[in-house]
């Protein structure tokens, strides 16, 4: 198990280093400058998102396409994986994840523009696109589409299924000390019997969670920063100059280079918001709109919520949680802080991110452990519910509709089998996964960039959004 461990960090190295990190945050820039900061219309994209959209093709509204994105990307990556992202890269890793969210709204945006563009209708009547459309209809290579199915439908095995199944497993026996294969068995129950109404009950499962377990999650986050006053500057300032320090630190974490700081950051904030991904068009070409433009506002909407607002709390969270442990952590300097190092250390017995998220939400008197718990449960529960879509919706694209229900049966038991699985481990096949996901859609989204100018500045930027896009209703 080492052996097999060491050369899945060795891979996940590989695929995680400079190049992805360029090709990621390179196509992020790209398209925030080639389309004119998207980003500027923000808040549009979020009244659209609770807009209802007469168009009649399409199986769900917008928000229950952004819900099901959301309940997809809103999980263990906001919670855990910046917990993770901050044990591994340093606080620093708070701001890399954050700058990449801020400008994956243009990536997310850009996904769904050509999710809705080249969406098809199944043989079974609903409708189905996703970056495999794209690939395969846009730009011709079909050999590309199948390779990026093939990664999604082995990917929701690590971060939509297990990863969400562990955390939730390895909390509840913390804090409740229930057996990992009880919350194992309920959590695949519960999955299977949400599965068997598809999209449209999966999007309201999801319609009516999300909303009510962000809004708990975030008082929580409040509540603590409330506690923590005096050290919420502290915490920002040391996130801020971690991220660019060259200085090396060893012992509780890898380090705080700004490789290492940009490496765990970057891949959090993939993990967390999927803006590059490719997975949550799957969801959004499923969604009534009248044109591509405003369901890609409503999906960029998503990141924004996602990233920019959860994990940036989340980070700030932890970060002043640590340095609350001690009074000398108030007086700390610009450098990296060894005196952060030296308080994990103290203060935890691993470098878990879920113990860290777990040490801060331990603040709150009483009730602190089961809100987090609660949290992680809905977060995670409704995460594998997103991701169940995007599986089958690839395994639809290569080997037909039939071929969903046997894959839906390999998924339960893959959710069962992940709550007794080492996290660390999980995580990195996870980041492995995604990272094999990304490269085919990103290189769509450059290489379709064209198609997404074009649509942008006619309905976006020549303001209109209402216009119904007459070759999409054929």
């Amino acid at each position: 198990m080492d052996l097999i461990t060491q050369i899945l960090d060795e891979i996940s190295s590989l695929l995680w280093g400079y190049p992805m990190i360029i090709l990621l945050i390179g196509t992020h820039l790209f398209l925030t400058i080639r389309l004119k900061f998207p980003q500027r219309k923000i808040f549009t994209a979020i009244k659209l998102s609770v807009t209802k959209d007469d168009s009649k093709k399409g199986d769900v509204s917008q928000f229950g396409a952004l819900a099901t994105a959301l309940a997809a990307t809103i999980g263990t990556g906001n919670i855990v994986g910046v917990g993770t992202a901050i044990a591994l890269g340093g606080p620093g890793a708070v701001l890399w994840c954050w700058i990449t969210g801020v400008l994956g709204i243009a990536t997310k945006y850009g996904e769904g523009l050509l999710a809705v563009k080249y969406r098809k209708v199944s043989k079974e009547g609903h409708m189905i696109g996703g970056p495999m459309y794209a690939l395969e209809y846009g730009l011709k290579a079909k050999w590309a589409g199948i390779l990026f199915a093939v990664f999604t439908a082995l990917a929701a095995f690590g971060i939509g299924s297990t990863v969400q199944a562990n955390a939730i497993s390895t909390l509840a026996n913390e804090v409740f000390h229930v057996d990992t294969i009880i919350t194992g068995a309920i959590v695949t129950v519960l999955v299977g019997l949400v599965l068997i109404g598809g999209i449209k009950s999966i999007a309201k499962v999801c319609t009516a969670l999300v909303p009510f377990m962000a809004l708990i999650y975030v008082i929580g986050c409040i509540y603590i920063l409330f506690l923590n006053a005096d050290y919420i500057w502290p915490a920002v300032k040391l996130i801020c100059t971690s991220a660019f320090s060259m200085e090396s630190v060893g012992g509780g974490f890898v380090g705080s280079t700004i490789m290492i700081a940009a490496r765990y950051g970057i891949a959090r904030g993939l993990f967390s918001n999927e803006s590059g991904l490719g997975s949550a068009p799957l969801v959004a070409a499923a969604a009534k709109t009248k044109n591509p433009v405003r369901q890609a506002l409503v999906s960029s909407s998503g990141t924004f919520w996602d990233t920019v607002i959860i994990c940036a709390i989340t980070g700030v969270v932890i970060v002043s949680s640590v340095l609350s442990f001690d009074d000398a952590a108030s007086t700390m300097d610009g450098s990296v802080g060894r005196l952060f190092q030296n308080l994990l250390q103290v203060h935890t017995a691993n470098m878990d991110g879920s113990v860290l998220t777990k040490l801060a939400f331990n603040k709150i008197p009483v009730i602190g452990g089961p809100l987090l718990v609660f949290g992680l449960f809905t977060f995670a529960f409704t995460t594998i519910l997103g991701w169940a879509i995007y599986s089958e919706r690839a395994v639809e694209y290569l080997l037909g509709y039939k071929a969903v229900k046997i894959y839906v049966w390999l998924f339960l038991i893959a959710v069962f089998a992940g709550s007794a699985i080492s996290l660390n481990t999980v995580w990195t096949l996870a980041d492995i996964f995604n990272a094999l996901m990304a490269i085919p859609n990103l290189l769509a989204l450059l290489l379709l960039s064209n198609v997404l100018v074009k649509d942008t500045d006619k309905y976006l930027w020549g303001n209109r959004l209402d216009e119904v896009d007459e070759d999409m209703e054929k």
